[in-house]
C-alpha cells in the first residue's frame, strides 16, 4: 500500500452495495460532521459491484463533493476487499471503517478519531447502543472472541478507526475484517473502545444472513489458529508430530515384548506402529516448512513496514 501525495489526517473508507437511496444523505452528513471537527479527511466510498443506480448517484455525489473519492468494484468482492481498495487510494494518516447504510451516523466519526488523533490509542471500535438485529448472533461472536483471544472488548464487529499501519498487518482474505482488531492487538496496538448509537435502517435491505454464521465459525477457528500458531507452526506440528511418534514407538515396544516374550503376533498392533511413526515424521516434517515460511513471512512484513515508512517521511518532506 502507497501513501499518496498531499495525506491527509483521516480517510472514512465506506463499502456500499446497493445503498443508491442512502448514499446522499450519508454524504451529506459527513460534509455536516466532519468539516468543523478541525482535521482534513475525505471520504472514499467503494462501490462493490453495485446492481441498482449506486453509480449514477455517486458520479453525482463526486460532483458536488471535493471530498468524495469512488472506486468501482465490477462485482461484490466483500467488505475486506472494498477496505483494501479503498485504502490503496486514501490518503489518511487514519483510516475509519464506516457502512453507508446510515445505521451509524457520521457526527460520531470525530469522537472516534480523537484518541487515534491525540496519540492516545492505535486502533478505536465502536460500541454499538440501541436494538438491533442478530444482537444474539453479535453476543455470541464477541463472547468467543473475547474467551479466544484475551482481547476485552465489549464489541469487535462494529465501526472503528484505525492507523493506517494497522492495515499493513490484516491479511487480505474474505471477511477477516471483523478481526481486525484481534489481529491489531496480536501485534501490539494500543486498543480504545468508544459507544456508538446505533439506527434503524432506513432504506435498502440487510447483506446479513444465516449463512455467513457457519462461515464466521470457521474464520473464527482460523484466525484464532493462525494467531496462536503462525508465526511459531513447530509448536504445533511439532509436538503433534513427536507425541504420534513416541505413541508408535511405544507400541512398537509392545508389539517386540509381545511376539519375542510371549510369542503373541498381534497384527492390528504392527498397523498401529507404521500409522503413529509414519504420520509422527510426517507432521514433524509440515513443522519444519511451516517455520520456513513464517520465516519469509516475517521477512516480508518487516519490508512491508520499512517501505511504508519510507514512502510516508517522502511525502512529508
Amino acid at each position: 500500500m502507497t501513501l499518496p501525495a498531499e495525506a491527509l489526517d483521516v480517510s472514512v473508507l465506506v463499502p456500499a452495495k446497493d445503498e443508491a437511496p442512502n448514499l446522499p444523505e450519508f454524504v451529506r452528513l459527513c460534509a455536516e460532521a466532519l468539516a468543523p471537527a478541525g482535521f482534513s479527511f475525505e471520504v472514499v466510498i467503494v462501490n462493490d459491484g453495485s446492481r441498482d443506480e449506486s453509480a449514477g448517484v455517486l458520479r453525482e455525489l463526486e460532483r458536488q463533493y471535493a471530498f468524495l473519492r469512488v472506486v468501482t468494484h465490477r462485482r461484490q468482492r466483500g467488505i475486506a476487499d472494498a477496505l483494501r481498495s479503498a485504502g490503496d487510494v486514501a490518503r489518511g494518516d487514519v483510516f475509519v471503517f464506516y457502512p453507508a447504510d446510515l445505521q451509524y451516523l457520521p457526527a460520531d466519526i470525530p469522537g472516534l478519531v480523537a484518541p487515534i488523533l491525540q496519540g492516545r490509542a492505535d486502533i478505536v471500535t465502536g460500541t454499538k447502543q440501541g436494538r438491533y438485529e442478530r444482537a444474539f448472533v453479535s453476543r455470541v461472536y464477541n463472547a468467543l472472541c473475547r474467551w479466544l483471544f484475551g482481547v476485552r472488548v465489549a464489541d469487535l464487529n462494529s465501526v472503528k478507526a484505525y492507523r493506517r499501519e494497522v492495515m499493513l498487518n490484516v491479511p487480505l482474505r474474505p471477511d477477516w475484517h471483523r478481526y481486525m482488531v484481534v489481529i491489531a492487538a496480536a501485534d501490539g496496538f494500543r486498543l480504545d473502545a468508544l459507544p456508538v448509537p446505533l439506527y434503524p435502517r432506513k432504506a435498502g435491505i440487510s447483506k446479513f444472513n444465516w449463512r455467513r454464521i457457519p462461515v464466521g465459525v470457521f474464520d473464527l477457528v482460523s484466525v484464532w489458529f493462525q494467531l496462536r500458531f503462525g508465526r511459531k507452526p513447530m509448536l504445533f506440528f511439532g509436538v503433534a508430530g513427536a507425541i504420534l511418534f513416541l505413541i508408535g514407538l511405544s507400541a512398537g515396544v509392545i508389539a517386540l515384548v509381545l511376539r519375542f516374550g510371549y510369542g503373541i503376533g498381534f497384527r492390528p498392533l504392527l498397523n498401529l506402529v507404521e500409522t503413529m511413526v509414519i504420520s509422527g515424521i510426517v507432521l514433524f516434517g509440515f513443522g519444519l516448512l511451516g517455520e520456513m515460511i513464517a520465516g519469509m513471512q516475517e521477512e516480508t512484513r518487516a519490508v512491508a513496514r520499512a517501505l511504508a515508512r519510507l514512502e510516508k517521511l517522502d511525502v512529508r518532506d
